[in-house]
């Protein structure tokens, strides 16, 4: 649909990063329009994962000794990056870039950080202006930052934090900096474990991950409980509402009259209207639009979307609860290690979406910040990682807790051998 398209100013949050001397090198790979899990419904074709990629590289840890660990790719297979944002992930996972951007509405940042073993931060709603961000869901999108380690990242989230009078949605009068210690603690922290996060077709070994990193935190002072946040079962059913139902609004805009695909002159305007939108937009896109116009419908608004709409509410009633007793929640990102695109594309994409957000989207319902982190290697020698949860504008506690961990696993660097 943009095909072509060349914006005619940049995005605020890559503006502030250029005004404090950034140098952009590129655009990244992802999702059309950022619907996707796996970064394979690309205009331009699908994003590798780079681990096992068959590229050749070295695992480097600071203490550890990774040598046993396989780096041979497929010959005729090979690991998705996730997504929507996989080409950010790979991007830094490469050592390309510094840091890259990606925008998370459900999970589309740290799902690809957790499968590239990169940091993903998904800061607080409004906390970023999303001016310039196309948007998908206007209520959740986020955008986001994913860098090799924390401290990268506070680098990035606090050059562009902050209020832009080009996004109403921003936070006014924020001007907090977020500083770590060199060298932070846990001792003291209360870390809540939210059970219903335990789910149907998670991995061991992911679950084993999660239950080292809590240990590690009771072992070192924190005061790790289980908790519960019971209407995280009905998230994923609220969400594939809710998402279609944005998305069908905000996508009104292309239809190939004023920009983007333009298939034929010659046909009256609905006929252009309609073959523009059926040819500018993949099969997820026009899914996505067909699903929330349907759930919009006057018949079924109250069935759908008001329903969906009071789910959202208990949903983020649940997290102000929680943080009233806990500073963060420790909880997985993926079911497993990152999937085969063989595996991968067994299942339809709303299947995926169920699967692959199940972990990542009730913090987008509930505006709250969240951060995914690299722990440990699978047995296929694939990235497993945790992610943070802390409450609205928490960036400093949940990251001060995401660098220790950081220090704590020695999570190891790859380096690409060229």
């Amino acid at each position: 649909m943009l095909k072509g398209f060349k914006s005619p100013y940049s995005a605020t949050v890559v503006q502030k990063l250029m005004d404090s001397g950034a140098v952009i090198i590129g655009r990244t790979n992802l999702d059309e329009f950022g619907m996707g899990s796996g970064t394979i419904d690309s205009i331009f074709g699908p994003t590798k994962n780079i681990w096992r990629s068959g590229l050749k590289y070295r695992l480097r840890g600071k203490h550890k000794d990774y040598s046993h660990h396989i780096v041979d790719g497929f010959e005729n297979d090979w690991f998705i990056a996730g997504g929507s944002s996989g080409g950010s992930a790979v991007a830094v996972a490469s050592g390309t870039c510094f840091g890259a951007l990606g925008s998370d509405t459900g999970g589309s940042a740290r799902n690809p950080a957790a499968y590239c073993g990169v940091v993903g931060l998904k800061p607080t709603y409004g906390l970023l202006s999303r001016h310039g961000l196309i948007p998908l869901v206007n209520s959740m999108d986020a955008p986001s930052i994913l860098t090799r380690n924390v401290d990268d990242n506070v680098t990035m989230l606090n050059i562009m934090a902050g209020p832009d009078i080009r996004d109403s949605t921003t936070v006014k009068d924020y001007k907090k900096e977020v500083k770590l210690p060199d060298q932070p603690s846990v001792k003291g922290m209360r870390v809540g474990i939210p059970k219903e996060f335990h789910c149907q077709g998670m991995s061991m070994e992911v679950v084993e991950a999660w239950t080292d990193v809590a240990d590690m935190l009771a072992d070192a002072g924190a005061i790790v409980e289980q908790i519960s946040l019971p209407h995280t079962q009905y998230s994923i059913a609220c969400y594939s509402i809710l998402n279609p139902c944005e998305v069908a609004s905000n996508f009104a805009r292309y239809d190939g009259i004023e920009y983007g695909l333009r298939t034929d002159e010659n046909i009256s305007t609905e006929a252009l209207y309609a073959s523009n939108r059926s040819q500018g937009f993949n099969e997820v896109v026009r899914g996505r639009i067909l699903a929330g116009n349907y759930f919009l419908l006057k018949s079924n608004y109250s069935e759908y979307f008001e329903k969906a709409m009071k789910v959202r509410r208990l949903i983020a009633n649940e997290y102000r609860q929680v943080f009233k007793n806990y500073d963060v929640l420790l909880t997985p990102v993926t079911l497993s290690d990152a999937p085969l695109v063989s595996e991968f594309q067994k299942r339809d994409h709303r299947e995926q979406s169920a699967i692959q957000d199940y972990c990542t989207q009730p913090v987008n319902m509930a505006g709250v910040p969240a951060v995914s982190v690299p722990v440990q290697l699978s047995s296929r020698s694939l990235p497993l990682s945790i992610q943070l949860i802390a409450n609205h504008f928490e960036e400093e506690k949940m990251l001060s807790v995401a660098k220790w961990i950081e220090q704590q696993v020695d999570f190891p660097l790859l380096e690409l051998e060229l």
